[in-house]
């Protein structure tokens, strides 16, 4: 494998990694997200660094990116607002009381 691919893979899976911790140990909602942004931002450099070494002249892998980066923003958008409206309902964003709000 190309010496130089690997200068962008071994950060993403570092950066893939820290997210999948931070997502599976965390029990703060805001932590979570973070962590799911973060795992989200290292699949994009995946998805950009195997374009410009597998297809050099095109942009498909850039594009793609683009679009993930906007579905992640509304993404966001759309969780920060389910975490406010939590917040005021329990005064707490803690995933372990989330199941006082079934009653």
């Amino acid at each position: 494998m190309n010496l130089n691919i690997l200068m962008y893979l071994i950060p993403s899976l570092i950066m893939f990694g820290c997210g999948v911790y931070g997502f599976i140990t965390r029990k703060n909602m805001i932590a979570i997200m973070i962590s799911l942004e973060l795992m989200l931002n290292a699949v994009d450099i995946n998805f950009v660094v195997f374009n410009r070494f597998l297809f050099p002249g095109q942009m498909e892998g850039m594009f793609f990116t683009l679009f993930a980066i906007a579905i992640a923003a509304a993404e966001t958008a759309l969780a920060l607002a389910i975490i406010i409206n939590v917040f005021r309902a329990m005064r707490n964003v803690d995933i372990t009381d989330i199941n006082r709000l079934k009653f």
